[in-house]
């Protein structure tokens, strides 16, 4: 039986649920459960703290777990990186006063407050720097005013809460991180291969639709030309007339522009249709 963990809260928590959902495995319903079996799809799941996922999946506890790449970089675990999720994306920087820091070999001799103490000292050991590195829980940002810090080193979006706390951006990210399935060393290969490709499938769904057209037959190359697909379209001639019907898998995201393109061509009765999971 395969045995996977999954973020018990967070902002992970949530779209991985639904990411399994979508998969086709069972998830709890009540958030008290620690641990759930799906006997149908051969699968245990063990609802963990964000932080603790990578360091049961590297000491082979559990056989793979959805975590985020910082986390499983910060833990120093001995997991393998094996599969990107697309969401929980964010981006992990320095921030300072002004005037403070406007580089990271500025940080030199500074003290560093983060929630990431091992991330951090990797990076800083990258560029040579040394700097004592304060490990705080949360808000990080108020480290600096309080005295504690001279420099953080935090998780960033939009950084109005940086900016409100008189604190300015630099230096290049210090990583680029995202959801992804993470896997012990010696994960059994054909379970993981299945739970493997039913989250591509998924994931796949998400950026793409399935459209259906009518065309005329003299017109047809042209919406082929715009619409080409994953491999071919799908071209039936319609009875008893000079047009055909096309169905083609097209990106979600271009979705609106490539409708009005085969409008524009000739096309007719132009449909989308979502998709839940595919295999290609």
């Amino acid at each position: 039986m395969l045995r996977i963990a999954v973020p018990n809260k967070g902002s992970l928590s949530d779209p991985a649920v639904q990411l399994l959902k979508e998969a086709g495995y069972k998830q709890r319903r009540d958030p008290r459960e620690l641990v759930l079996v799906d006997e149908r799809n051969n699968v245990e799941f063990f609802f963990l703290r964000p932080r603790d996922v990578a360091v049961y999946v590297g000491a082979g506890t559990v056989d793979a777990g959805i975590t985020g790449r910082d986390l499983l970089i910060d833990s120093g675990a001995d997991a393998v990186e094996h599969l990107e999720l697309g969401f929980g994306g964010s981006t992990f920087r320095y921030a300072a006063a002004p005037g403070v820091a406007s580089a990271i070999e500025d940080i030199q001799g500074k003290r560093v407050a983060t929630s990431y103490p091992r991330l951090v000292e990797q990076h800083l050991a990258t560029f040579g720097v040394e700097a004592p590195v304060v490990r705080l829980d949360g808000a990080v940002e108020s480290s600096v005013r309080l005295g504690v810090a001279d420099v953080v080193a935090d998780v960033v979006s939009t950084g109005t809460t940086l900016r409100a706390a008189g604190l300015e951006i630099f230096g290049e990210p210090i990583l680029s991180s995202e959801a992804i399935l993470i896997r012990a060393q010696d994960a059994p290969v054909e379970d993981l291969a299945i739970l493997t490709g039913r989250l591509r499938g998924v994931l796949t769904a998400r950026k793409f639709v399935l459209v259906d057209y009518d065309v005329p037959s003299d017109r047809l190359d042209d919406a082929i030309a715009v619409s080409p697909g994953f491999e071919a379209p799908t071209v039936t001639p319609l009875h008893g007339s000079d047009w055909h019907a096309v169905r083609v898998m097209i990106p979600r995201a271009e979705m609106n522009h490539i409708m009005d393109a085969l409008y524009a061509v000739g096309a007719r009765a132009i449909l989308t249709t979502e998709l839940l999971a595919v295999r290609v």
